[in-house]
């Protein structure tokens, strides 16, 4: 847990999110995935998503409902392009599955 925390502190130093590229933020749990975009400037949330409102599905696949319905939302929004901040989890797995669905939905990151 700490060694996670030391590289997302190293991550959140580079990647900032701004009101022209907010900051795609991912969270993994060992149960769900929750996602969600920040202006980290004015400090609010403009879309969230979790594997929660997926429904009852394998990990990955609800990883990858995710990202798409992530992406819709974002979109609504008016938002095209994004930073990714994996939260200091390792790109492979869920994280990488929600980041390539996200990016087929249209975000460009």
């Amino acid at each position: 847990m700490i060694n996670r925390e030391r590289r997302h502190n190293r991550i959140r130093a580079k990647v900032i999110g701004s009101p022209s590229r907010p900051r795609l933020s991912v969270y993994k749990s060992n149960r769900y995935l929750h996602a969600q975009i920040v202006d980290d400037e004015a400090g609010k949330t403009l879309v969230s998503g979790s594997t929660k409102e997926m429904g009852k599905d394998k990990k990955t696949v609800a990883a990858q409902k995710l990202g798409t319905e992530l992406a819709t939302r974002a979109k609504a929004a008016g938002i095209t392009k994004v930073v990714f901040d994996r939260g200091g989890f390792r790109y492979t797995g869920r994280v990488a599955t929600l980041a390539e669905a996200a990016r087929k939905g249209g975000l460009e990151f």
